[in-house]
C-alpha cells in the first residue's frame, strides 16, 4: 500500500539504523495505512479512505467520521475531505432547524 492518504497529516520518519558496532545507516519507518470504508450518517454512504491507524483513533474519540469531520481544521484536510466536511456542516446544520 501506498504512503499517500487522506488522514493523519504525518509523513513517513527518518533515522538511523544502527547497528551494534555503532555504524549508521539511513532508514525510513513507515506508517501503518490502512484502506477503510467508514460510514457516514449525513451523506448516508460509505466512504472508502487510506488512513493511518492513529486518525482511525481519532475518528472513534470524535464519534464517527461525520464528527471528526465537524471538528477538524478545514486547513489540515485533503481537498476532498473539505468539500465532504462543508456537506457534512450543512446538512448538520439543516437537521438542527427541524428538530423543536
Amino acid at each position: 500500500m501506498s504512503a499517500k492518504f487522506t488522514l493523519g497529516g504525518k509523513p513517513p520518519q527518518t533515522g538511523h539504523k544502527v547497528s551494534h558496532s555503532n555504524r549508521k545507516a539511513k532508514r525510513k519507518w513507515k506508517l501503518n495505512i490502512q484502506e477503510k470504508s467508514l460510514f457516514s450518517l449525513a451523506l448516508g454512504r460509505f466512504i472508502r479512505m487510506n488512513l493511518s491507524t492513529g486518525a482511525l483513533r481519532s475518528i472513534d474519540l470524535a464519534g464517527g467520521l461525520d464528527g471528526f469531520l465537524l471538528k477538524a481544521r478545514e486547513e489540515s484536510l485533503a481537498p476532498e475531505l473539505k468539500r465532504l466536511r462543508r456537506i457534512v456542516a450543512e446538512r448538520s446544520t439543516a437537521g438542527q432547524h427541524d428538530a423543536p
